[in-house]
């Protein structure tokens, strides 16, 4: 990949104007055919939930009732039995997009298509949405997700030292956060090392063009204090895990400049061995999520070198 502008120089916004941003980040009139590519998500993840073997609706919520528990919910999807001999198998979690606001853990399942084939355990991960909660509290439900599943896992079947997380559009934003995350602060039983490595699909890592799109901050309500506080590009990684990063070739020039951010602001997780950014030619923001399901994409291949299984 050729060398990065300076990260000072991708944090310029290249706009003052909100119709600007309102253009470059609403995906769907990017995309005017999104509900055919959509409809073919929700298809590859019925067929994916047909399978026998996964487990619905496991709850991650704490032990304290909470107003929200009715969402804090995960599907999981075991690698195939005897996938790999002697050996847990290492988990991906997946986080969705939808601007916090919109889409469902059942309209992703897709991912789980190939990586069980692939001697991978993959948890598809639910959480409230926008306006009802804050774009934080979502962060904090994708934490107690991930500390569950890493608690959880002699009971599940994964290996607790191989736990990676993805997601796409502001899912990979909340995949970049929890690399951001001191996880002896959660809980004293966690490593610091807890996620080994983070996959951002047209990931979103500097959330002021967000709030400076009408159409978004209508819902999302972000102050400049959010801002700060939550765009991963601009806060340090918390320990040397890997990286792959991705987005479409046919994505507006925010997406890319978003992508170039994560890996300019992260240069020791980009450069990493078993680390990569994965050019998706004739991608848009919605087929990009074709390839989650193909064992044999370059995404996919990536993430597997990446968790050791390829």
């Amino acid at each position: 990949m050729p060398a990065l502008p300076s990260l000072a120089s991708l944090a310029q916004l290249p706009s003052e104007d909100p119709a600007y941003f309102a253009v470059q980040y609403n995906s769907r009139a990017q995309v005017p055919d999104n509900v055919v590519h959509m409809a073919r998500w929700a298809q590859m993840s019925r067929q994916v939930r047909e399978r026998a073997g996964w487990l619905e609706d496991l709850s991650y919520a704490g032990a304290e009732p909470g107003p929200h528990d009715a969402d804090e919910r995960l599907d999981y999807f075991p690698a195939e039995p005897g996938a790999v001999a002697g050996q847990a198998p290492p988990l991906l979690v997946f986080l969705h997009g939808g601007y916090w606001r919109a889409l469902d853990k059942r309209d992703h399942s897709l991912v789980a298509n190939a990586l069980p084939h692939c001697s991978v355990s993959v948890a598809v991960t639910n959480y409230s949405l926008c306006p009802a909660v804050s774009v934080e509290t979502i962060l904090l439900q994708a934490v107690r997700s991930v500390a569950w599943l890493y608690r959880e896992a002699d009971r599940l079947g994964h290996d607790k030292s191989r736990i990676f997380v993805a997601g796409h559009s502001v899912g990979g934003q909340m995949a970049a956060m929890m690399l951001t995350t001191l996880w002896q602060r959660v809980g004293s039983d966690l490593p610091a090392d807890l996620v080994k490595g983070v996959v951002s699909v047209s990931g979103l890592h500097d959330l002021e063009p967000l709030r400076r799109a009408d159409f978004l901050q209508v819902d999302l309500k972000l102050s400049e204090g959010d801002v700060d506080r939550l765009s991963p590009a601009f806060l340090p990684p918390a320990t040397d895990a890997l990286l792959v990063t991705a987005v479409g070739g046919l994505e507006p020039e925010e997406y890319h400049r978003q992508t170039d951010l994560l890996r300019a602001g992260w240069p020791a997780n980009a450069a990493a061995p078993g680390s990569a950014h994965v050019p998706m030619p004739g991608r848009h923001h919605f087929n990009v999520m074709d390839d989650f399901a193909d064992r044999d994409s370059p995404l996919l291949l990536a993430v597997r070198r990446m968790m050791g299984v390829a």
